[in-house]
């Protein structure tokens, strides 16, 4: 989950986070005014300036494998995405929108695009960790550190991210294992991207595990000790994923359109699917104020 030094804020976002005074954050149809975040932690913090950022997720023509032009999202998938984000919008009444699920499972993708067609900010909790502790990478942290001191982080940036209104925020594999983590979460929703074992396997072997602490282990075989420890990693966060007000299955969505594999999905697909099922629970419950605590 990379996202650009500097982490560039839409012109909607939120007001200040700093030391142990927070200003009030906008919600509605409220417009936030241009300020500072101070995402702060153990080791010390920093301060991003909220700006313009640089437009995400944008839709874009890719070639097919017969090597023509073509829409990587078709102009009816565009149109669905934007309605069911307006559909959505005025019942989110700025709350924040977190993805949690396992490592390589989009979030940093599909957040982007939910932060963009929402008109909300995107963050991305473990770059926010890295820029607080002043280091390139969660693997240099963990190495340099420890997985304890980079976990105490990860929730000091998410409780001050908690704070605010309109943020779209992919956490890290690993921020669903502390219960203080889901009590700040549970002051938005909590999306669950659910991706098979094999598919995510087939992912990071492809890219590589340098970036990955958690899984870079010497091995011959990518695949299958990305496979091995994935599933070991599932079975100690299982009852902590089921915590997300929302689970988003790449399974359902590939047998709903007819596909044999979930590789065939579009980022847009998950997201359409992920704002279906966010209408879904806010009509249900009909929420129009206060936190999605009682969901």
């Amino acid at each position: 989950m990379a996202m650009e030094a500097g982490l560039a804020m839409q012109t909607r976002a939120v007001g200040v986070v700093g030391g142990g005074s927070r200003s009030g954050a906008l919600g509605g149809d409220r417009r936030a005014r241009a300020g500072s975040l101070r995402i702060g932690g153990p080791a010390g913090g920093v301060a991003l300036r909220a700006r313009g950022a640089m437009p995400v997720a944008p839709l874009c023509c890719v070639k097919t494998s017969r090597g023509q032009q073509s829409l990587h999202n078709s102009v009816d998938e565009a149109l669905l995405l934007k309605r069911k984000a307006e559909q959505v919008l005025f019942e989110l009444n700025g709350r924040c929108i977190y993805l949690v699920g396992m490592m390589g499972s989009g979030k940093s993708t599909v957040g982007k695009i939910l932060a963009e067609v929402l008109g909300y900010s995107y963050f991305d909790s473990d770059s926010l960790v890295e820029q607080a502790v002043g280091m390139p990478s969660v693997a240099q942290i963990f190495k340099v550190h420890s997985e304890a001191f980079f976990r105490d982080n990860e929730s000091s940036v998410l409780r001050d991210l908690s704070s605010m209104q309109r943020l779209v925020v992919a956490t890290g594999g690993g921020a669903v294992i502390r219960p203080v983590n889901w009590s700040y979460m549970k002051k938005g929703l909590s999306i669950m991207l659910d991706v098979p074992l094999d598919a995510l396997a087939k992912r990071i072997a492809q890219v590589g595990t340098a970036s990955r602490p958690l899984l870079d282990q010497p091995s011959a075989d990518p695949y299958t000790a990305a496979f091995a420890k994935l599933s070991l990693l599932a079975e100690q966060r299982g009852d902590a994923y089921a915590n997300a007000d929302v689970r988003v299955s790449l399974e359902e969505i590939a047998a709903k359109q007819g596909h044999g594999d979930v590789s065939q999905l579009t980022p847009t697909d998950i997201a359409i699917e992920a704002l279906q099922k966010i209408q879904n629970i806010v009509n249900e419950h009909s929420v129009a104020s206060g936190p999605f605590e009682d969901l």
